[in-house]
């Protein structure tokens, strides 16, 4: 699963509760005007657009929610909409500085049936979970990639990846998450960091943590050639100071990755071959070269 977050600055969340299609912005109902100027607003600001709605598909019973949310910064700004119209406001955040939205978190989780079946088989028992232990905070939500790791939570503002949950676990692992510290094995990156960088952080958050979610930001990422990278770290916390990796990519056998998948095919791996990390100022990590 790692290296499998979608690398993204920002996100828009629109809560819909029609028909979800492949592209979320293509939704049913939507003004054309508004559907193009959203799309151009997510494309220049490099944001990701995903419909929401609550657990149960419970119609809302004011106007609808949305979300735009900066994973650089960790934060995070909501408005209403009852009308098409009203969601330029949510094309107008996109561009706007985010220094005093909130940090208030939220749980996605991708239930996106008509993009693969198996989103929904094992994502909504995951969202029924979460709603029990996190009501206010958690949502369904439209395809956010990677169907094969089904059920994936994405946490946001942070912009978190997790795979691979199911409902008896999910709760632990959020509840572990807000209080500051992210579980290696069902990680599957941040969108913060591009995808090689998510392997390293990975790694690090095993062999030297876990420590938080923003806890590690990239430096460098450097190609050297025949599928490989140099990844240069800078960490806080408990974690190591500096980590450099040497990253290698490898195809998968090809397998039926997804319920939807008509073939088998290949997947693009990661694997750390080499990681040498600096002690923070405390001492208090492995010896460089660990």
């Amino acid at each position: 699963m790692r290296g499998t977050a979608v690398p993204a600055r920002r996100f828009l969340l629109v809560e819909h509760h029609g028909p979800w299609p492949f592209d979320a912005l293509a939704a049913a109902g939507l003004d054309p005007d508004v559907r193009t100027y959203l799309q151009e607003a997510t494309r220049a600001s490099g944001a990701r657009p995903l419909l929401i709605r609550r657990h149960g598909r419970l119609d809302p019973t004011g106007d609808r929610r949305w979300a735009v949310a900066d994973v650089v910064t960790g934060r995070i700004r909501w408005g209403t909409w009852s009308r098409d119209h009203d969601l330029r406001a949510a094309g107008d955040a996109l561009a706007e500085p985010s220094t005093d939205w909130s940090s208030e978190p939220v749980l996605l989780v991708c239930t996106h049936g008509n993009h693969d079946t198996c989103c929904a088989v094992r994502g909504r028992p995951v969202a029924e979970a979460l709603t029990e232990s996190h009501p206010e905070l958690s949502w369904e939500c439209s395809h956010v990639g990677g169907d094969r790791f089904a059920a994936s939570v994405v946490v946001l503002p942070d912009g978190t990846y997790y795979g691979g949950l199911d409902a008896s676990e999910a709760p632990d692992v959020v509840r572990q998450h807000l209080a500051g510290t992210v579980t290696p094995g069902r990680l599957r990156g941040s969108s913060m960091l591009p995808v090689v960088a998510q392997a390293v952080a990975a790694e690090v958050h095993d062999r030297h943590g876990p420590g938080g979610p923003r806890d590690i930001v990239t430096q460098s990422v450097e190609s050297v050639g025949d599928g490989r990278w140099q990844v240069e770290l800078a960490c806080s916390g408990h974690l190591p100071a500096r980590v450099l990796a040497t990253v290698e990519a490898h195809r998968s056998p090809s397998a039926r990755l997804t319920c939807r998948a008509a073939q088998e095919t290949s997947a693009l791996t990661y694997a750390v071959t080499d990681l040498q990390a600096t002690p923070s100022a405390s001492g208090s990590d492995a010896p460089a070269g660990s």
